[in-house]
């Protein structure tokens, strides 16, 4: 009973984010739904393409450096994690810790419980885990009130994903993580930095097309799970790179006029040749521009580590008093 109210609950609030995003002039659908088994299957082929380099500049960094940066932090401290996934990159930044510090505990926070159920199974021995199915803040709340006397926590929000959100977007998220916050605290943030046009195009619109499938999924999840008419086949993938903006855009290009229905939307539209559905943004930055970030949010940058070989940084900031 209490997984299928869940699941309705859910349903609901995929139903009306698709029926708001698809009224809009520039039709669009939250990225956070690209993600449903069938798409993080596919996502995780994508991070194995030799055009994608950005998941593997991750790990790298966290392996190669994952000592220096629990050197870097004063203990005890307990670490939460922003869309935690499986948990597997994060295993080498608490082997680090522990090896200072034998009572670990760890929140990951992820909305989806198979990927909490993976990252408890990932580090279940390297740490007290405590899955917080949630939004990210909202898991951070739940998180915080679990704080423990003389614990100070470590926040990790890796693989770039703050590139997803706009920028403006990204600035206010990290002010409202600092305010749940506490002096001592520290913020692990990972970003992808800027790099030629070509190299990102081809990044987010591989030749084997399985970035395209990715894309393409999200509209067979809004058939699958509610009751849409989407022809997939009149749709192409389309990878865009702004020089204004400083983000990659994915979007779906429809190739001939389409009339949809959305039965669990209660919503009917009709696409037009030409038109496009935006379904994802991932903004990129530079090295210059993320301690001014870091200072508006109302941290200070202590230190970072930047792979070379797909540019792409960790950056370690403290929480300003």
């Amino acid at each position: 009973m209490l997984a299928s109210t869940s699941w309705h609950i859910e349903e609901t609030e995929f139903a009306s984010d698709v029926r708001v995003g698809l009224s809009k002039p520039q039709k669009e659908l939250h990225s956070k739904y690209l993600y449903d088994e069938i798409g993080s299957a596919l996502f995780e082929a994508i991070t194995f393409l030799p055009e994608y380099g950005l998941t593997r500049a991750d790990e790298r960094l966290l392996v190669a450096y994952a000592g220096e940066i629990a050197a870097a932090l004063n203990g005890p401290l307990d670490v939460i994690e922003l869309g935690s996934g499986s948990g597997r990159k994060t295993r080498s930044v608490l082997e680090a810790l522990r090896r200072s510090q034998m009572d670990l505990h760890y929140f990951p926070i992820d909305v989806s419980p198979e990927a909490l159920a993976r990252c408890s199974a990932e580090v279940g021995r390297l740490a007290a885990v405590h899955p917080q199915q949630a939004t990210y803040l909202v898991g951070v709340d739940k998180a915080v009130a679990r704080r423990r006397p003389g614990h100070s926590f470590l926040v990790l929000f890796l693989g770039s994903t703050i590139g997803n959100f706009e920028r403006k977007c990204a600035q206010a998220f990290l002010h409202d993580l600092r305010q749940r916050l506490e002096p001592g605290d520290a913020l692990l943030l990972g970003a992808d930095l800027v790099k030629s046009r070509e190299r990102l195009i081809l990044a987010y619109d591989d030749p084997t097309g399985v970035t395209a499938a990715f894309n393409l999924n999200l509209l067979g999840r809004v058939n699958r799970e509610l009751g849409a008419n989407f022809n997939l086949r009149a749709f192409e993938h389309v990878a865009r790179y702004s020089d204004r903006e400083r983000r990659i855009e994915m979007h779906l290009h429809a190739l001939a006029d389409q009339n949809v229905t959305i039965a669990a939307a209660d919503f009917s539209l009709q696409i037009r040749a030409g038109e496009t559905i935006w379904t994802e943004s991932s903004h990129k930055y530079t090295l210059q521009e993320l301690p001014e970030i870091a200072a508006q949010a109302g941290f200070v940058p202590l230190t970072r580590w930047m792979d070379h070989e797909w540019p792409f940084v960790e950056a370690l900031w403290t929480v300003r008093p």
